[in-house]
């Protein structure tokens, strides 16, 4: 099948025809891609129009309800300010009349403040005196006492996606006393039910998804409650509140156009997929319609054209016997033919290139005697062989190198005389030079016949041609054997040394005056991070060398004789940042030969026991907190700052109630285990710029800078809430403590931190004297009689 498309390509016309054939096709695809591309286009335009339109409707009409639902809960929670007593009393009752929640929601819940439902409606759910404090919409609530709705979750009744909108419930004081719930199944007509309903094409669909990377709503409901596919970068963009149309592939492998909305009353987004085959049907009809007219203009055109080559090429077969004639010297005669121009310039070309033949080899001849003259008095051997390989021409060097006559050599194979070892590699490597038309180099040893020694020779071989024939070869032979004698103990000496270079684990290198690197070891390679390959690169290009006062350039170590044990860090190729002991020594100052030596150590274990070491000076080792003497180094800094302050900072000492007998009834590990959990409150509970210490045993400080009396009060009151919730459980008893805390601002009249210190204590000693458990606020003049 090869063979007949070959001889078929083999005529000319045929491949005029075939170029034709190409050109109608090629005119034809470019004109498809054409139209193809500017419909597509357009399509696409309208599309991505459409569907983010489509989405934001979506999308608006789901923050309507949910705003509607928040409304008439807020409003609901709002009417139900009683005190507890009443509103535990009269729970089922209440929620039975409120008919508007009843309508907008599949379930209404009231919950006591510490998350049990204490009424429900419709009754039928049962979840009447079910604690829900753990769900994250009840700690919210109760938390940040505002109206909010809930991540999605698995309902206690039925296991239905769900989420839950609530707000806070307050008694005429302003107590939070209980939490006002409405539940809507996601899956539900009266919500999302409807939206997976939408009909968008065969097989478009829409969809709805949290930021938190939940499918809420989807055609497919096995994926509901799912995690989003990680791999979609679309998806991901809209988890971060992309709006847009993006190009994906959706959980089935299909190529789909995807607008997404991002919801405003809640954090998830709307997501209206179509797929790309439905939205460019059109142009996929009209490339089919195409194609086919294509078809049927090669059918008719083909065959015509088959016809007007054939004869045209006819003169072109006649000038093809004639040079065939001129060839084989049956005629002497120039060629000549009829047809068109550029046939007859053929036949003008040969003959004009049979006269220049004829002049060139004459011309030949004579080089050819004058360079038999002039290679027998050169000082290097010189030998000409045939094509095939054998001697037509040595001189005398050649003959002194192989120990024979020219006689003797001639017409025996130039390979013959390598020596058997070499002889393999030499002819691969003279084949491949000359199938890639270049001189063959190489060395090589040849076996003096005479005193059957091994001569080490260089040699240079190229190949004598003519535009239309080779000739031969020519070779150029150069006895090198006492150059390889000192090269063979130069390097003897020069392994040894890298030997003892290379066990050494600091890396050694050496570059000259520009920074080129001449010489290294292994380990050297290592700290570059280079590999094997970094001989003649820049130094300074490959890793960048900084210490405290910033990057040390080539400039900075030439203006020093040398340096020893420098700390350092390099950055080196693989952007990998190195702590290093550097000694460098310069070589050969002042001239041309002038080199750098650099010894690299590894510093890093060193200077992480020497960072260690200073943590463990300024921490406390149980907590991880600031231990004392760092918190007063602190707070000295920050008396002083007093005065440049507009809002003052504040120092808040706390003391533990109770924490003895935590100590008496679990023992110390209890204790310790209780003291972690309390460090962990005291560091969540202040901003990322506040200093948390651990003062004593049952003695914590924190240092708030530039927070105010107002803010510093309103953190330490959620840290005395937070530290009496908080209980250690073990062998099925409880432990926990209450705090007493003293706050008091620095001012620029401070003396000094023990001022400050006292003010604080006595905050927290009538904190306890008031009965413990409470905050008290020490003004700069402290606290009078109580």
């Amino acid at each position: 099948m090869r063979q007949a498309i070959r001889q078929w390509f083999d005529s000319l016309v045929n491949r005029a025809l075939s170029l034709v054939v190409a050109v109608i096709l090629i005119t034809a695809v470019l004109g498809t891609l054409i139209n193809t591309m500017a419909g597509r286009q357009e399509l696409d335009k309208q599309a991505r129009s459409g569907l983010f339109t489509l989405a934001s409707q979506i999308a608006g009409d789901l923050d309507d309800k949910i705003a509607e639902r928040f409304k008439v809960l807020t409003a609901t929670g709002k009417g139900l300010s009683m005190d507890e007593l009443a509103l535990r009393s009269r729970a089922q009752l209440l929620l039975s009349r409120k008919t508007a929640l009843q309508q907008l929601f599949d379930g209404i819940y009231l919950f006591d403040q510490h998350g049990t439902v204490i009424a429900e409606y419709p009754e039928v759910y049962g979840q009447v005196g079910l604690n829900v404090s753990n769900r994250d919409y009840f700690q919210h609530t109760s938390t940040q006492l505002t109206a909010l709705i809930s991540t999605p979750f698995r309902n206690h009744y039925n296991q239905q996606p769900t989420v839950m909108m609530t707000t806070p419930i307050f008694d005429h004081q302003q107590r939070f006393i209980g939490m006002l719930g409405g539940a809507l199944l996601l899956g539900s007509n009266n919500f999302l039910g409807n939206v997976v309903h939408v009909g968008l094409g065969k097989r478009g669909y829409v969809s709805v998804g949290s930021r938190a990377g939940l499918t809420l709503a989807h055609p497919d409901q096995s994926v509901i409650m799912q995690p989003l596919p990680e791999a979609s970068k679309a998806l991901a963009a809209a988890q971060s509140g992309f709006e847009g149309t993006k190009l994906m592939r959706n959980r089935a492998g299909i190529e789909t156009l995807t607008a997404f909305y991002q919801m405003d009353q809640a954090p998830w987004f709307v997501a209206v997929t179509l797929p790309v085959a439905e939205a460019f049907a059109p142009v996929n009809r009209l490339q089919d319609m195409f194609a086919w007219l294509v078809l049927g203009t090669i059918g008719l055109l083909a065959p015509l054209a088959w016809l007007v080559f054939r004869r045209l090429m006819k003169p072109l077969a006649d000038l093809s016997g004639q040079i065939a004639s001129r060839n084989l010297e049956s005629s002497n005669e120039p060629v000549f033919t009829t047809g068109g121009r550029e046939i007859r310039a053929v036949a003008d070309a040969f003959n004009r290139v049979v006269q220049e033949r004829s002049r060139i080899f004459a011309s030949l001849q004579e080089r050819e005697a004058f360079f038999r003259a002039l290679s027998q008095r050169a000082p290097i051997g010189i030998v000409q062989t045939d094509v095939l390989g054998r001697i037509d021409f040595v001189n005398s060097a050649f003959e002194a190198i192989m120990g024979l006559s020219a006689a003797q050599l001639r017409d025996q194979y130039l390979a013959a005389g390598i020596y058997p070892e070499d002889r393999a590699e030499a002819l691969a490597a003279w084949r491949e030079a000359m199938h890639q038309n270049r001189v063959f180099q190489g060395r090589l040893r040849i076996q003096d016949v005479v005193s059957r020694r091994l001569v080490w020779v260089d040699v240079m071989t190229s190949a004598i041609e003519t535009p239309d024939q080779c000739m031969g070869s020519m070779s150029v032979v150069r006895d090198i054997s006492r150059e390889m004698a000192m090269e063979e103990q130069l390097s003897r000496e020069q392994a040894r040394a890298e030997s003892i270079l290379g066990v050494l684990q600091e890396g050694v290198l050496m570059t000259d005056r520009q920074g080129q690197i001449r010489f290294l070891n292994e380990a050297a390679c290592s700290f570059l991070g280079t590999g094997a390959d970094c001989l003649d690169r820049n130094l300074f290009d490959l890793i960048t060398i900084t210490d405290a006062q910033g990057v040390r350039t080539r400039e900075a170590f030439f203006s020093q004789d040398e340096t020893e044990n420098l700390d350092l860090m390099i950055t080196n190729a693989r952007g990998q940042l190195l702590d290093i002991e550097l000694t460098m020594l310069r070589v050969n100052p002042g001239n041309d030969a002038e080199r750098l030596v650099f010894v690299l150590r590894d510093d890093r274990e060193r200077r992480l026991q020497e960072a260690q070491l200073s943590w463990e000076a300024t921490h406390d080792s149980l907590t991880g907190l600031y231990n004392r003497r760092a918190f007063i180094d602190i707070l000295v800094q920050w008396v002083g700052e007093a005065c440049n302050l507009s809002t003052p900072s504040v120092l808040m000492l706390i003391d533990l109630d109770y924490f003895k007998s935590v100590n008496d009834r679990g023992g110390h590990l209890i204790g310790d285990e209780l003291l972690r959990h309390l460090a962990n409150v005291f560091s969540e509970s202040v901003r990322q710029s506040d200093f948390v210490a651990r003062l004593g045993g049952d003695e914590f400080g924190i240092i708030l800078p530039a927070c105010g009396l107002g803010r510093a009060s309103e953190i330490a009151e959620h840290i005395r809430r937070a530290i009496e919730e908080r209980i250690v459980e073990s062998d099925g008893d409880r432990y926990g403590v209450t705090t007493s805390i003293g706050l008091t601002e620095l001012n620029a009249g401070d003396t000094g931190y023990k001022e400050v210190m006292a003010r604080a204590d006595e905050g927290c000693y009538a904190a306890k004297s008031r009965g413990r458990n409470a905050v008290v606020v020490v003004p700069a003049q402290g606290i009078g009689p109580s």
